[in-house]
């Protein structure tokens, strides 16, 4: 269940306000005049959530190459001259 707070919280119980935020990660919707406004996030909450977007994106835009039939790499062939790169060649 959301939890949803009026405006006025964010000034009188900010402090319990964040605390929630980070113990619970969940988001708090804070209203003003009874009608949704904005939503407060732990930092690490919205950085998790932007992660996830921004490989979503990577993953959509690796479909349509597949799709379109861009050539590949092959995954381990692509590890092994990753970890070669990295560490020299064994």
């Amino acid at each position: 269940m959301p939890n949803i707070r009026p405006i006025s919280d964010l000034r009188n119980n900010s402090n319990e306000i964040s605390e929630f935020c980070r113990s619970s990660r969940e988001p708090v919707f804070i209203t003003k005049n009874g009608v949704g406004d904005m939503v407060v996030l732990s930092l690490e909450t919205y950085e998790r959530q932007q992660a996830q977007l921004e490989l979503y994106v990577k993953l959509a835009e690796a479909e349509v190459e597949i799709a379109s039939g861009s050539e590949s790499v092959d995954f381990f062939e692509f590890a092994k001259k990753l970890r070669d790169d990295v560490h020299g060649t064994v």
